[in-house]
């Protein structure tokens, strides 16, 4: 399996500010840019990502609200005996409104072949009803 060149449609819904700097190692000048895209997809899912170098970041003209097709590359990095993963762009395509609703997921069927839709009035994840998880998600 690879990681690289995992395609992702959806919209911006987040542009964050540029971040600029000179490398400690070349004593060269950086720019990256983060975003956040969302698919379209019956349950939406999101992906942050970030666009390296101020070439790509003028290239590839990402702005929260675009629809746009993007080819991610993903790796992760050690850190103090961590790892963390960085997504990063090589490939945006700009998608107008009408070719990304007709591209975007249709509401899928109430059950796909081999599922059962849950029973009425009960939690498809079996969560009890007085869960008082204080986590975000």
């Amino acid at each position: 399996m690879s990681l690289q060149g995992i395609e992702v449609e959806g919209v911006i819904i987040k542009e964050y500010p540029a971040k600029e700097g000179v490398s400690n190692r070349t004593g060269n000048p950086w720019k990256s840019q983060e975003f956040v895209i969302q698919t379209r997809d019956q349950y939406p899912r999101s992906c942050l990502f970030r666009v390296f170098g101020a070439d790509r970041i003028e290239q590839f003209n990402i702005h929260q609200g675009d629809n746009v097709r993007v080819w991610l590359d993903i790796n992760a990095r050690a850190w103090q005996d961590r790892y963390f993963n960085d997504v990063s762009v090589f490939r945006v395509d700009h998608i107008d409104a009408n070719e990304a609703s007709e591209t975007g997921s249709a509401p899928a069927s109430a059950t796909t072949p081999g599922t059962a839709a849950p029973e009425s009035g009960k939690d498809p994840l079996g969560a009890a009803a007085d869960d008082t998880d204080d986590l975000p998600f």
